[in-house]
């Protein structure tokens, strides 16, 4: 379908060759919309890893209510995405928002949080994150439980504190577990749509469109199925190549261990 210019408006389609590929890969909207998807990754997978590890870290070392913390902090994970995006879009309202209203309580202006081209992107990953760190609180929390007390007293009797602990003992422990957090987060990012068609429907100005959003725009809303389908593959390509980069660097850093 890809080498044709099939269409959702009329059933004739025609062979076009590599026309879609060559129309895409020059398009300026096609690369203003993958630019705005590694932003995205880039802005959400690294406080998705950090803030997870610290929330679960918190919960291991003997935080009160222990229970309390792990459903507090896994359950935003189970709602829906229209419910968490209705929510966060209340919030982030310039007239009526709770946020604005908190900023304006305190003699300062009001922010555009997803009108201003500068900022929409950063309030989506904020919602990312709050929406979907309970799964990796939970893989973290499981790697977490699994280091043996011995592992730590032996370490205490070296010498060792807090802090040389968690850097010489826990985190290298938990390696794999990190690893594969990056890993998974990276593609989860990487195919974002939901939370940013219901919260600015890629605007304002295409500034967060993502690329899975032009897949569909151009597919259902422009009725181009043959152009979109080669978009798709070509996204697909860029999956594979980060992938097997990702396998590599994975495989390197083992024989390293080893």
């Amino acid at each position: 379908m890809s080498l044709t210019n099939q269409s959702l408006a009329s059933n004739r389609f025609k062979f076009v060759g590599f026309s879609n590929y060559i129309e895409a890969l020059t398009a300026p909207e096609m690369w203003q919309s993958l630019g705005n998807t590694v932003i995205f990754t880039l802005i959400s997978t690294v406080p998705l890893v950090i803030v997870s590890f610290l929330l679960a870290y918190l919960v291991v070392a003997g935080l009160p209510g222990q229970w309390l913390w792990r459903l507090t902090f896994f359950t935003p994970y189970l709602l829906p995405v229209s419910v968490v995006t209705a929510m966060w879009g209340v919030m982030f309202a310039n007239d009526f928002g709770f946020i604005n209203g908190i900023l304006q309580h305190l003699n300062i202006g009001q922010v555009g949080w997803l009108s201003d081209k500068h900022i929409a992107m950063w309030s989506i990953a904020l919602t990312t994150v709050w929406w979907t760190v309970g799964f990796n609180f939970l893989l973290y929390l499981s790697a977490l439980q699994n280091i043996p007390d011995q592992v730590y007293e032996a370490a205490q009797i070296d010498g060792a504190g807090p802090w040389r602990r968690l850097v010489s003992v826990t985190l290298p422990i938990i390696r794999p577990t990190t690893i594969m957090i990056i890993l998974l987060q990276i593609l989860a990012s990487l195919k974002v749509f939901d939370q940013i068609f219901l919260l600015t429907a890629g605007g304002p100005d295409g500034a967060t469109r993502s690329i899975i959003q032009y897949i569909y725009d151009t597919g259902f809303s422009g009725y181009r199925v043959g152009y979109a389908s080669a978009v798709s593959y070509i996204f697909f390509a860029i999956i594979v190549l980060i992938s097997l980069f990702q396998m590599a660097v994975v495989s390197r850093g083992r024989q390293e261990h080893k």
